[in-house]
């Protein structure tokens, strides 16, 4: 009896020396739990049995609490935000689902190492640097979930382009959120971050100027936004670049070619090379030379000419508002050549097409009807005078 008791006695000076690092209130429930069972009070690898199995069911309730969270308190709350005007709410209450959940585990692991006793400095300092993670995580959450209210400001300074604007602001001010994110975990270990900073020195100017394609780049989408030069779906053509423009980023300009590869061009290259918008032509160019024999006459010649200008003016596909030619231009070679020039009022390839077959077989209809042939590259040889036989 009096080793049992001695033993206990050895048990509890254990638990008097360690750090009881805990809450006044779970201190306080485990306190009569080592007087009403002494077995309790044992240490297992220096950690009391009842803090082993408190911190164990503690984990393990903050999971299920965790799961709990997310599939029955993250519902409801989706389905009150359903009641209210703007949709908002319902993305921030979606986008801090992961980070909410994560967060759960976070507490539960805190409890867990406060319960053991391994609340030593780099423990802490995880556990902390979880803490921050997560708080920054849900910034950024929420302000991805945010988008619409980015795209509605920008639509006040440059509507065409509020997508592409409140994308390119909402990557900066993440960014932001990111950096001081990483900023306090620095500070977690200990590490002073405007000491860090004024400390890189000739570092410092050598990382910017290694930064300085990707500033002339930041700035390059800049004037692409402000130029309204590009937007995203558009045709253009840049350089011997040619596609429809996929996304424009802070650093680069994604272009879909039509053989479907993906073309990844820096923003400063897209600033400073001249751009071929074929998208915002409206209207789209006719030029064509054909070659009549020399067997026409001038006054079938004059005729076609005629003939042709009156069909491209009454054509209801070509627009009237633009330069609208047709010449007996020159006496080719082998051809009498008629030059016409006229825009289709489309900026659709498909459709330029088809305008264009039209034209080509109305044209071939009046050269038929007027009784003359077209060209074609031919040599005719003429001989003076035939030597005679020897």
């Amino acid at each position: 009896m009096q080793n049992k008791e001695s033993n206990q006695t050895v048990t509890l000076n254990v638990i008097d020396g360690l750090d009881m690092n805990l809450d006044h209130l779970v201190q306080s429930a485990l306190a009569p739990l080592y007087e009403s069972f002494p077995i309790l009070s044992y240490t297992l690898l220096g950690i009391p049995v009842a803090n082993l199995i408190a911190a164990f069911v503690i984990f393990l309730f903050f999971l299920v609490l965790r799961r709990f969270f997310a599939y029955i308190v993250i519902v409801f709350l989706q389905k009150l935000a359903t009641y209210t005007k703007t949709y908002y709410d319902d993305k921030i209450i979606s986008a801090l689902k992961a980070p909410v959940s994560f967060g759960f585990i976070v507490i539960g692991l805190h409890l867990f190492f406060a319960l053991v006793f391994w609340e030593r400095p780099i423990i802490k300092n995880m556990l902390n640097t979880l803490i921050v993670f997560v708080i920054f995580w849900a910034l950024i959450a929420i302000a991805d979930a945010l988008r619409g209210i980015f795209h509605q400001t920008t639509a006040k300074f440059h509507s065409d382009l509020s997508r592409e604007m409140g994308d390119f602001i909402l990557k900066i001010v993440k960014i932001l959120i990111g950096g001081i994110g990483l900023g306090a975990i620095l500070q977690v270990w200990g590490i002073n971050v405007t000491a860090l900073i004024a400390s890189l020195g000739l570092g410092g100017l050598a990382i910017a100027l290694a930064a300085k394609d990707t500033a002339s780049n930041l700035f390059g989408s800049f004037a692409l936004l402000i130029d309204k030069s590009v937007r995203i779906g558009e045709w253009i053509k840049v350089g011997e670049i040619e596609g429809i423009v996929e996304t424009i980023g802070m650093r680069t300009t994604k272009i879909r070619s039509f053989e479907h590869s993906l073309i990844t061009v820096p923003n400063q290259f897209v600033a400073n090379t001249p751009i071929e918008n074929y998208s915002r032509r409206g209207i789209r160019r006719i030029k064509m030379c054909i070659g009549l024999t020399y067997a026409t006459s001038s006054e079938q010649i004059h005729k076609i000419v005629t003939e042709i200008s009156s069909m491209l003016q009454k054509h209801t596909d070509i627009s009237s508002n633009e330069t609208l030619l047709v010449n007996f231009e020159s006496f080719g070679d082998y051809a009498l050549n008629i030059f016409i020039y006229a825009f289709a009022a489309t900026s659709n390839w498909k459709r330029y097409l088809e305008i264009r077959e039209d034209i080509h077989y109305k044209i071939m209809h009046i050269v038929e009807k007027n009784h003359a042939n077209f060209a074609f590259p031919s040599q005719s040889i003429y001989v003076e005078k035939i030597p005679k036989k020897s």
